[in-house]
């Protein structure tokens, strides 16, 4: 039987929530396929045992206080079951749906009169697009500051739910790009499932390396990627925007509000608002 290579992080007390939330942010870059809450903490899946070692000396630096316990893990279907528990998210007047609710999520739209923007997302591996409240914050912000008609971007696109949900709240054309062409094959699979054909494109590019092909096309940037990079590479990600333009960054905590903040107005960029949950953020600023 298959086996894959997995870290178990626990913790004592009831610290648990916001904990694996950022840490599930702070690994992303090793690639992890899918999480189980497991015990006092999370069971998280790789694809290798180099993946999970990295991911662990994350962890270990994040929380000095944690547990961790490397293991090899059977396939007894545990990415079928963590996918199944996942359910629809409503933010706003947009609903992101996993493709296996989207009926019974129509039929209920139906039956009570409402008319949600609805997205279908398939989920990878058990990360549940929607389901980390960065992605929730910038899904509430994007129904303020839509651009009709306008032109956005989403850096570091993921399963492509931003870029989505820009152009169907009436945006002309969204462009999603990600370094990581394991999330391009999973962007492209949800454009096709929601006929979005041209009017949302994706590309290989590195915001760190490609932004002068970029430049100044954007009426509406997404950032949603980690407080550390949004300050190391604001002037980066600043360039994209048009004048007039609104930039929505999150992926950072509370403590990171500041100094992300201040690395964008060093960019000629004026703070319009700010929002969180728990201990996330997300704020939008304008040129």
């Amino acid at each position: 039987m298959r086996t894959f290579p997995a870290l178990e992080v626990s913790w004592s007390g009831d610290v648990v929530g916001d904990r694996v939330d950022h840490l599930i942010a702070m690994i992303d870059d090793t690639a992890p396929l899918a999480v189980e809450e497991h015990g006092p903490g999370v069971r998280i899946f790789f694809s290798d045992e180099a993946q999970r070692d990295n991911a662990s000396e994350i962890a270990a630096t994040l929380f000095p206080d944690a547990t961790l316990t490397s293991l090899l893990v059977p396939d007894d279907n545990w990415a079928e079951r963590s996918q199944a528990a996942l359910l629809p998210i409503r933010v706003g007047n947009l609903i992101i749906a996993p493709p296996w609710t989207m009926d019974d999520v129509l039929a209920h739209a139906a039956l009570t009169g409402d008319s949600p923007v609805v997205i279908s997302i398939q989920p990878s591996m058990g990360f549940g697009t929607g389901h980390h409240a960065s992605t929730r914050l910038c899904l509430r912000l994007l129904q303020r500051y839509v651009p009709e008609g306008g032109a956005v971007l989403d850096i570091g696109t993921g399963s492509g739910v931003l870029a989505l949900s820009a152009w169907r709240l009436g945006a002309r054309q969204a462009l999603g790009i990600d370094f990581d062409r394991d999330a391009l094959t999973s962007a492209e699979e949800n454009v096709e499932a929601n006929g979005a054909g041209t009017s949302v494109s994706l590309d290989a590019l590195d915001i760190t390396q490609d932004a002068a092909l970029l430049a100044g096309r954007f009426d509406l940037v997404f950032a949603n990627i980690t407080g550390a990079m949004l300050i190391k590479y604001a002037e980066a990600v600043a360039s994209t925007l048009a004048t007039p333009g609104i930039l929505i960054t999150s992926g950072f905590q509370t403590h990171e509000k500041d100094d992300v903040a201040a690395a964008f107005a060093a960019q000629g960029l004026e703070t319009l608002v700010s929002e969180d949950e728990d201990t996330w953020v997300a704020t939008a600023f304008k040129r």
